[in-house]
């Protein structure tokens, strides 16, 4: 079977009602991102940080997957697809998807503080107190600005794998996840989903200018 790549980010889960991760204003739900997504952050005002994932925990908990995370499930019966995300829900799981690696963490997990290998399922609220084996606290199991990706070797041995490459809902301007597509062998045909595409089409990219529900279809049809 011919291996699809996709690469997907915040686009990709804003219409199952989860929030893009910042607007124009720079901020995250009303926050400095560098207040709540770092390790500065944490080392200042861990009970900020911890409140703040238990609402996005709270509200993953009660949304679905949209149209396109059931479209791109589906197309696992004429493809060999392997996701990779940057999104830190499990929406593209829930859907149906089999192999999805996440650069930047999963919300429903947590790890240790102390070792970042030690890492928990996790469903209900995370509060100081709540320890490790070992007596350590525990912390999202989210990569934070500043922290190294550690999945990222292994998305770019999969990316140099591809036989086609699909882009949905990432402005690429986020690095390192946004120099994936350029492992990606030259002659390989790569698509972009984007209501508002930070690029243009060229001999070996579509871009297709349209939400991922609306562009999944699309791309369904031409490719």
């Amino acid at each position: 079977m011919k291996h699809l790549v996709v690469l997907t980010g915040a686009g990709m889960s804003a219409e199952s009602g989860i929030k893009t991760f910042r607007g124009a204003d720079g901020l995250w739900e009303g926050h400095n991102v560098m207040e709540v997504a770092s390790p500065e952050g944490f080392a200042a005002n861990p009970e900020l940080v911890l409140d703040f994932y238990n609402q996005r925990r709270q509200q993953l908990l009660k949304v679905k997957p949209n149209k396109a995370h059931l479209e791109l499930a589906n197309l696992e019966k004429h493809f060999k697809i392997t996701i990779i995300t940057q999104n830190i829900d499990d929406l593209h799981e829930r859907a149906g998807s089999t192999n999805v690696l996440h650069l930047h963490g999963e919300l429903l997990k947590v790890r240790s503080t102390t070792n970042e290998n030690n890492v928990l399922d996790w469903k209900k609220d995370l509060v100081i107190g709540d320890l490790d084996q070992n007596g350590n606290q525990l912390r999202p199991h989210i990569v934070w600005f500043g922290e190294a990706v550690p999945l990222i070797d292994k998305a770019v041995e999969i990316c140099a794998t591809a036989d086609k490459l699909l882009i949905i809902g990432t402005s690429l301007q986020v690095y390192p996840a946004a120099s994936l597509m350029h492992y990606v062998p030259d002659n390989v045909p790569k698509y972009f989903i984007d209501p508002n595409p930070s690029i243009s089409s060229t001999k070996d990219l579509t871009v297709i200018a349209e939400t991922a529900t609306e562009g999944i279809n699309t791309f369904i049809s031409i490719f």
